[in-house]
């Protein structure tokens, strides 16, 4: 029975719709938990040796909880693509008419059965080891050493074999990947550009993401073409992994070309931190170059080659060395230029770059001479500075927008803007958060496997579903496989942003004032198409969305 209640409660809506194959295994896999809570119990029950029932109690209980369980199966089974539609019109999606539940059945059936195979090998083995030494030791004694080496060797076998030889993998994967040439972004031959024959940086040596990085981006024509005003070239930096043995090798090369470009002559300058396979995010720096005429100089360096989670999971410290190295270069500069002449400077990263950008400033290091501020969007839930904020947000503010004291520092941003009033004044440095309600990524966390998430008290965002429930466990478990495909959602959701959104916080960040209502409405009207639009069809299919 406690299987199958975690069973329905996994086929509920959390943030992000979902396939028949992730449902179903994550179906499979919590009504595992729920089985095992009952195993346990029942374990437990029988350590205490308390009295149980009679035989034929035992029947008749086993009789119509059997009853119920199937009663309780069909009815979440049949509910399941109301559930799945109530997230897809918030996102406002196509409804489906159909969630596949015999296909649903079958993948939570294999993942129940695999599971329960790895179970009944540990017990197995546990026994194993307890009878082994039993014959020292006293039983009691015995089947504590049993389970707990049985746990260490499952753990060793799981993190040194099998986690390690994937990672491996993964890693000449992305490698590999990362040196392939697309032939829809040539070399560039003016000698203003990185990765030309006159840059410092090699061509070859700036990877996959750093040529989409560089070989991207409007051109001083296309953005007058936009604004009808004058418009210079953008000045854009990228170092690869490749073209430096060490993070401090690199973030010099990086402000040596910066300096090669003319970079310290523009009216803002950003470093930006990307994503773990070195991806930087055009709906942000497209939309920041428009705003500013081309006026913008930015620079960033790659820190891996493997994706966020991953780099997350397997090298945390990498992002936040790098990160660390090439602020420290460009902030050094910068501050030894004239205050009157030098560009404001400000900090960028989305998801993991977010992280890792937050990690790159020290207060004590900035307080004399502060950068202008910061644009961070969707900061993971391991976030310090964000967390901090969130957690201290004023009464009444909501969690997935928070107030933070007068908002003159730090302010919150969604779909809707902010809920501070665009006149409010801000201090010295301006810090926005763009974050949407339903971004996993952002709001995961592993106590709501205890307890709910504030993000879920009304009102809630306007991209979560009224139908959201929490559930112990099983909610924590939904939100991880939501983190897992958040950047399937449509542009607008989840861990995927939209230009225009950050239109109005890049106006806030940077003090944008020479531009009107009407122009800014119609610039995120022609940055929503074309962020929608490629040359081979939608950016759903885009693999590095989200990064």
């Amino acid at each position: 029975m406690l299987g199958a209640l975690f069973f329905a409660a996994a086929l509920t809506p959390t943030l992000i719709p979902r396939t028949y194959l992730t449902q179903g295994a994550l179906a499979g896999g919590c009504f595992a938990i729920g089985y095992l809570s009952g195993v346990l119990w029942r374990r437990l029950w029988h350590y205490l040796e308390l009295p149980e029932p009679s035989a034929r109690a035992r029947s008749v209980a086993n009789a119509l909880v059997a009853i119920g369980c199937l009663l309780v199966v069909i009815a979440a089974l049949w509910r399941t693509t109301a559930w799945q539609n109530a997230i897809r019109s918030v996102m406002k999606m196509a409804p489906v008419e159909t969630t596949h539940p015999v296909k649903v059945c079958i993948i939570a059936l294999i993942t129940f059965v695999v599971l329960l195979v790895l179970g009944r090998l540990f017990a197995l083995v546990a026994r194993f080891l307890a009878a082994r030494t039993r014959r020292v030791i006293p039983r009691k004694v015995a089947n504590v050493i049993g389970a707990l080496v049985a746990a260490l060797l499952f753990w060793s076998i799981a993190s040194n074999v099998l986690i390690r030889t994937a990672f491996n993998a993964l890693d000449s994967s992305f490698r590999e990947l990362d040196v392939l040439f697309e032939p829809e972004r040539p070399q560039p031959t003016a000698s203003n550009r990185t990765g030309s024959p006159a840059s410092l940086v090699k061509w070859k040596e700036l990877g996959r993401m750093g040529r989409r990085f560089i070989a991207s981006g409007p051109t001083a024509g296309g953005i007058s073409a936009v604004t009808e005003r004058p418009a210079q070239e953008p000045v854009r930096v990228y170092v690869g992994l490749a073209a430096g043995d060490t993070a401090q090798a690199r973030a010099r090369l990086a402000l040596d070309e910066l300096k090669r470009q003319h970079g310290f002559e523009r009216k803002v300058l950003i470093v930006i931190t990307p994503t773990g396979t070195g991806w930087i995010d055009p709906s942000a720096m497209d939309t920041v170059e428009y705003l500013h005429h081309g006026d913008v100089a930015s620079v960033a360096m790659q820190y891996s080659y493997l994706n966020s989670p991953l780099s997350l999971l397997f090298q945390p410290e990498y992002g936040a060395e790098a990160a660390r190295a090439l602020f420290a270069e460009i902030y050094g500069y910068w501050t030894t230029l004239p205050k009157d002449k030098r560009p404001k400077l400000y900090l960028h990263g989305l998801s993991l770059g977010a992280l890792n950008s937050e990690k790159s400033a020290e207060l004590f290091e900035t307080i004399g001479d502060p950068i202008a501020g910061a644009l961070w969007s969707g900061a993971p839930f391991e976030s310090r500075i964000w967390r901090s904020i969130t957690d201290n947000r004023n009464p009444g503010s909501p969690a997935w927008l928070p107030e933070f004291r007068d908002g003159r520092v730090v302010r919150f941003m969604n779909q809707n803007g902010p809920t501070v009033p665009a006149d409010a004044p801000w201090g010295p440095m301006r810090v926005v958060y763009l974050q949407y309600a339903s971004d996993a990524i952002t709001f995961f966390a592993y106590r709501d496997a205890y307890h709910p998430p504030a993000w879920m008290n009304a009102p809630r965002g306007p991209d979560v579903s009224p139908e959201l429930r929490w559930y112990p466990i099983v909610t924590m478990l939904q939100l991880a496989l939501d983190m897992a495909v958040a950047t399937n959602t449509p542009m607008g959701f989840g861990h995927v942003y939209a230009p225009e959104h950050y239109v109005d916080a890049w106006v806030a960040v940077t003090d944008v004032n020479d531009w009107s209502a009407d122009a800014l409405a119609k610039l995120k009207e022609q940055l929503a198409a074309k962020a929608r639009k490629t040359s081979v069809g939608n950016l759903d299919d885009d693999p590095d969305r989200g990064g």
